[in-house]
């Protein structure tokens, strides 16, 4: 299971790579460009062929091919000490082989070489998140947001950062409690707001309405109910639904609140239908 997560990851980097190391270079290339588009298309070979072969995958032959790429890295980087393209290609490699310093340390090259990479400060601010140092983490999301805006990921990290590391934050004396709050939602309605179909994204804005010392329980309704259209499966649609009684409950509107609660008929979502009954108003009487 953990392979199958290091192979997602390592395919979603090699994705994210300059565009520029992956296509074809006109005939001058240096030999370092054309060395490290090789590398990625090794990188890239290696994965394709893991995932053929399924359950068939051999771990040590994958685990010493990849140890050749790395020390191809190695050379490469020690006759081309100034690669920046190079070190972040080999920082993101190291780091979804689970050498998260290692990893940093190239990083930080990288980005001493280059301070422009939204990329670099996004997988910084990883590693410094991940080794428990989320203050240290925040300026590196947020430089990697103010070069990169429009990138649905950097603000979606930027809130689960504040809100996993909250009393965190607090404790430090520079963040008051509703100020990180209303933080965590905005990162949270910037992602889903640039990233529409990814469910991971819009889920989590509509989560964080509940959140809030003073939520907008109109507009938490009306992400729950977008949620609902756009769900594929009973479960899913019964699972928004579920939300949206919640919101009315809290909203006051118990009614309302009962009628969606009505609709519920997936056994694995009885139990949660019947903690939200025990906060209904007992039914009038007939």
């Amino acid at each position: 299971m953990k392979f199958r997560f290091v192979l997602a990851c390592l395919a979603l980097v090699l994705s994210s790579l300059p565009a520029t190391l992956s296509a074809e270079e006109p005939s001058g290339e240096s030999l370092a460009a054309s060395t490290l588009k090789q590398l990625i298309q090794r990188q890239k070979d290696l994965l394709a062929d893991a995932e053929k072969q399924g359950d068939r995958f051999d771990q040590s032959s994958f685990q010493s091919q990849m140890e050749a790429v790395c020390r191809s890295y190695e050379i490469l980087l020690r006759d081309n000490p100034k690669f920046t393209e190079a070190y972040t290609a080999y920082g993101y490699l190291l780091g979804k082989l689970g050498q998260g310093h290692e990893a940093a340390s190239i990083l930080l090259k990288a980005n001493e070489l280059d301070p422009n990479q939204p990329l670099v400060k996004n997988q910084l601010g990883n590693y410094l998140a991940e080794d428990g140092k989320p203050l240290d983490a925040l300026p590196y999301y947020l430089a990697a947001i103010k070069l990169a805006p429009k990138e649905p990921l950097y603000h979606y990290q930027l809130g689960t950062l504040l809100y996993e590391a909250r009393d965190d934050f607090l404790k430090s004396g520079e963040w008051k409690a509703a100020a990180i709050d209303r933080a965590i939602h905005e990162a949270f309605r910037q992602a889903a707001e640039l990233a529409p179909d990814r469910l991971e994204f819009t889920y989590r804005y509509a989560e964080s309405f509940y959140d809030l010392t003073e939520p907008d329980w109109d507009a938490a309704l009306h992400e729950w109910e977008k949620l609902e259209e756009k769900a594929t499966t009973e479960i899913e649609k019964e699972t928004m639904r579920l939300h949206e009684a919640n919101v009315l409950l809290k909203h006051d509107e118990p009614d309302e609140a009962r009628a969606r609660l009505d609709t519920i008929r997936e056994p694995a979502l009885q139990k949660q239908k019947q903690k939200l009954i025990a906060q209904l108003p007992a039914a009038p009487e007939k």
